[in-house]
């Protein structure tokens, strides 16, 4: 995999990019804010492991100019910043991980091996299988693309994620805990309210200006994606 390293600390970004060179990958570094979003925009990049704080301009700035340009290369954050509201102003901003310093290699590789996979495309298993429909959304594994109705919904990865595993399990009462196993791959803080929030997210933009609410609160439980009567 083609990856960028975008971290001023000189000792992490060579620890990082020599271990990634060790896996086989081939690796870009950065150590500021300017030269890491200008390698960004000038390559194709399998992942992106991102520090929060940049000189010349921050790493969450960095995500947010990316994911608003409809950029989805998954990216890991690498931060010293390990409350958890850090960790989900992050992926708030679009991060497809979030990791505290100081840090394992080993956890490091595999969660850019989860975050890489979760985004690569399910391959087809019999006709339509990479268009999911429920009630009248449509879900277009392939290109990426959510339709309700005759309106096009744009998600950001994890909002998509989300939204197909809610799709492939209508009317089924989803955890919290279920969801962030398979949407981070790992577990928080049972009391952080991460979940609870890309919800609503994907709710705003899946539900609004429909009668018809689709994403259902089960108190106590989780939440369902009712099918539509």
């Amino acid at each position: 995999m083609h990856i960028l390293v975008i971290e001023d600390d000189d000792k992490i970004r060579e620890f990082v990019s020599k271990g990634l060179r060790q896996d086989g990958h081939d690796v870009d570094a950065a150590v500021s804010g300017n030269e890491g979003l200008a390698l960004w925009e000038s390559n194709r990049y399998d992942a992106v492991v991102l520090d929060i704080m940049l000189p010349e301009q921050s790493g969450l700035a960095i995500l947010k100019h990316m994911r608003n340009t409809g950029d989805t290369t998954p990216v890991l954050i690498l931060s010293a910043k390990s409350a958890v509201d850090d960790r989900v102003a992050g992926l708030e901003c679009g991060a497809d991980d979030y990791m505290s310093k100081p840090f394992s290699f080993s956890e490091l590789a595999a969660r850019i091996h989860a975050i890489t996979r979760r985004t690569q495309t399910a391959q087809p298993k019999g006709k339509n299988a990479t268009v999911l429909t429920v009630s009248d959304v449509s879900l277009d594994l392939l290109r990426r693309t959510v339709t309700r109705g005759d309106k096009k919904i744009d998600l950001q990865p994890r909002e998509f994620a989300l939204l197909e595993l809610l799709m492939r399990n209508p009317n089924r009462p989803l955890t919290k805990t279920l969801i962030l196993e398979r949407i981070w791959d790992y577990s928080f803080d049972p009391q952080t309210n991460i979940v609870d929030v890309l919800v609503c997210r994907l709710r705003s933009k899946l539900d609004s200006g429909f009668d018809v609410k689709l994403i259902q609160t089960m108190r106590g439980v989780g939440y369902v994606f009712r099918t539509a009567e």
